[in-house]
């Protein structure tokens, strides 16, 4: 054995050598699970005056809030603000009650109990609860499918001849069948029957709204994304625009409920067209002009105009006295509103023999409801600094269903336009509920006849003028793309499934859609070859930057996601790619030169050609050896292992061990590295950790190069 000189043992010694930093982590005291949830039981259950008070403010969260209520700063807002939202929530709600199939003044009495409810049980300041376009068009769809099922007529528009009615003339209907609750036969009539499908609904949304906070699963709207929320919002505006585009045109068509309402829809519109009434035909151009050119200057001037001009009253104001002076009902047979009494029906418990035909479709109208109550509140509580509590906003929500489904009201939710202007008209808390609720009121007791002669073209106008923000969205669809591609075909796969399937059908595929957009993307995520940025320690994306310099026999690579069951093969794949060396095809590859090695030394052939097989052989195992030497992985981007992920690492380092080619960790968090460590990835005891794992890449890459002199210069 040849003995190294003094001088090479000096050069040895000269060698930069490198400093491992050594940081000792805390002793990690975990919580023993049952004696945690002991405590937590045992805390919960102790009953005190402190906690009964807390319960009860946090339950009611205008207890806390109300007697601190600053008269001076806060009324001329609060009332201005609920002014103005109660004269625009007058005729929005008789509008709406044509997209629920139910009669206006179930959409007056949903409007009057929502707002008083939410300001009692709400911790939003800011948001307007009450009916929404969306909510009922759900609701309308699921009533016309019951009540056609039922053996109703969806198209009996006939006009009561009663103008003086009371709230008591509501529970009688011209058509009237035997329907079945409970025990008892009870003659009900079409709109009679409507109401409780749509009552029992509304009752069903809230309950699963309140499980859902008992539970606490107000985090699930995190995973309700914007773009598929506002696919399906835009979905579902078609399909409202398209339901009233016969009103406008003064058509008597069939409903077309279910599946493919849309396209039956515009189809039956077709076939009628010659027998459009062209009084509702004017009157609908009208209309549309006068909201669209009145909504187009309070955009521009909104700044100059600090509160909004109550178009839709002046124009149904208007609309009525001409459609009553002018006898178009009888002249042109224009359809009109017909009776709204005034006054409240007794209450009534919401059918619980109707709860199994509707628990079903209650779902989707749950989830639609507290996701846009919830994600409003937020947006506007961080736009005026203060907190709301998401599960208190799905007991109140929850509340504004249960309750008022007893009243004969329908389901209800946030409303962006109205929170805009309620925002935008000097609110500040949720008085401004209250006062809405009062002006709903004087009409529910006084003014509600005088609605008698109102087109429902004029309504109809309102509810297609009131959708232009959802429908302006298409032109935003192109920054969209630019943007995030994937977001725009979350958009565009619910807007077409939303209007062209249904609206339920929608929100279900926009979810999975939106949720398997998600998952590929952790599956499939972009995998990095890193290179030096010169005279720095840092290291960057070779193929997004330029000047970058490789580092010699030592590849970097990043994976840019959790290393999990999902995506454990794609990472050894992307490894392979990136590193250029499959370690089991490498392997294989070795074996077959050995094995050709082994196979000419058994053959008696010339001793010159056994020479030169061999050498051939033995140059390329050298020189596929030398190419690379360690593996760098960058781990800052891998947040969490699990068990098939730590295997798939274990795997890698074993097979790249068999072709001489180390792996080192980098940039690990604590997680990561309490996994490795029980899965036995640095050796008996952790015995190899300070030589595979480093903080910094660069730590890494250096110890790598003083490893590769060392051994360098060991075999001179």
């Amino acid at each position: 054995m040849k003995m190294k000189s003094e001088t090479e043992e000096n050069q040895l010694e000269e060698l930069p050598t490198y400093n491992h930093i050594h940081l000792e982590r805390k002793a990690n005291n975990r919580v023993k699970i049952l004696k945690s949830l002991k405590g937590k039981l045992r805390n919960n259950c102790t009953c005190s005056t402190r906690k009964v008070k807390k319960t009860i403010t946090g339950f009611f969260p205008v207890i806390r809030w109300l007697p601190k209520y600053n008269i001076k700063e806060n009324t001329w807002g609060d009332i201005m603000s609920g002014l103005i939202i109660g004269i625009i929530l007058v005729p929005q709600a008789i509008a709406y009650s044509l997209l629920a199939g139910l009669k206006p003044i179930y959409s007056l009495y949903t409007s009057f109990f929502a707002n008083i409810i939410y300001f009692l049980m709400g911790t939003s300041r800011h948001v307007s609860v009450g009916i929404f376009s969306l909510i009922s068009l759900m609701v309308g769809q699921i009533v016309d499918r019951e009540v056609q099922l039922a053996g109703f007529d969806l198209d009996d528009d006939v006009v009561k001849s009663i103008k003086d009615g009371n709230a008591t003339d509501i529970s009688m209907n011209l058509t009237t069948v035997n329907i079945t609750f409970g025990m008892l036969n009870i003659e009900c009539g079409k709109e009679c029957y409507a109401i409780s499908i749509a009552a029992a609904l509304t009752f069903m949304a809230g309950i699963y709204q309140v499980l859902m906070g008992v539970f606490r699963l107000g985090f699930l709207s995190i995973y309700l994304s914007e773009p598929m929320l506002d696919g399906f919002a835009t979905g579902a505006s078609l399909t409202i625009l398209t339901a009233q585009v016969k009103y406008l045109l003064g058509l008597k068509l069939p409903r077309s409920p279910g599946i493919g309402m849309l396209v039956m829809t515009w189809v039956n519109i077709f076939k009628n067209i010659h027998m459009t009434n062209f009084c509702d035909v004017v009157t609908s151009a009208i209309c549309i002009a006068v909201l669209v050119a009145a909504k187009e200057l309070g955009d521009r001037y909104k700044d100059k105009i600090k509160i909004p001009l109550p178009t839709e009253l002046v124009v149904i104001v208007v609309a009525t006295l001409i459609s009553h002076y002018c006898n178009l009902n009888e002249v042109y047979a224009s359809s009109v509103s017909g009776v709204i009494p005034t006054g409240f029906i007794p209450p009534k418990v919401p059918d619980f023999s109707l709860m199994g035909k509707i628990a079903v479709d209650a779902i989707p109208l749950a989830i639609v409801s507290f996701a846009f109550t919830i994600s409003l509140s937020e947006m506007f509580a961080k736009k005026y600094a203060y907190t709301v509590k998401a599960n208190q906003e799905m007991f109140a929500i929850g509340f504004c269903n249960i309750i008022p489904s007893f009243f004969h009201c329908f389901a209800t939710s946030a409303a962006l336009a109205k929170t805009l202007v309620k925002t935008s008209t000097g609110c500040k808390t949720q008085v401004s509920s209250v006062v809405s609720a009062i002006v709903v009121l004087l009409v529910l007791l006084f003014f509600a006849p005088l609605f008698y002669s109102l087109q429902k073209c004029v309504l109809a106008c309102i509810i297609i003028v009131s959708l232009r923000g959802a429908l302006r969205k298409f032109k935003d669809l192109p920054a969209q793309w630019r943007l995030n591609k994937i977001d725009a075909v979350v958009w565009s796969v619910t807007v077409l499934s939303s209007a062209l399937i249904s609206t339920e059908i929608g929100l279900m595929v926009g979810i999975v859609f939106s949720m398997l957009c998600l998952i590929v993307r952790t599956q499939i995520p972009h995998t990095a070859m890193l290179n030096h940025i010169q005279d720095t320690v840092f290291y960057e994306d070779g193929g997004r930057y330029e000047n970058l310099l490789p580092i010699p026999k030592i590849k970097i690579i990043r994976f840019e996601s959790p290393l999990h069951y999902a995506n454990k093969d794609y990472f050894l794949q992307s490894i392979y790619k990136k590193v250029g060396v499959n370690p089991s095809l490498e392997i294989i590859r070795r074996k077959k030169l050995e094995k050709k090695l082994n196979k000419k030394k058994e053959n008696k052939e010339t001793e010159q050609m056994k020479n030169n097989d061999n050498n051939d052989i033995h140059i390329q195992l050298v020189n596929k050896k030398n190419d690379l030497e360690t593996i760098v992985l960058d781990c800052s981007s891998i947040s969490f292992l699990d068990t098939s992920g730590m295997n798939a690492l274990k795997g890698l380092l074993k097979d790249y061990k068999e072709v001489q080619i180390n792996i080192l960790l980098a940039c690990c968090n604590t997680s990561v590295i309490d996994s490795l460590c029980r899965g036995g990835y640095f050796g008996k005891q952790d015995k190899d950790i300070h030589k595979m794992l480093f903080h910094t890449i660069h730590d890494a890459v250096e110890f790598a190069r003083e490893k590769e002199l060392l051994v360098t210069h060991s075999t001179v």
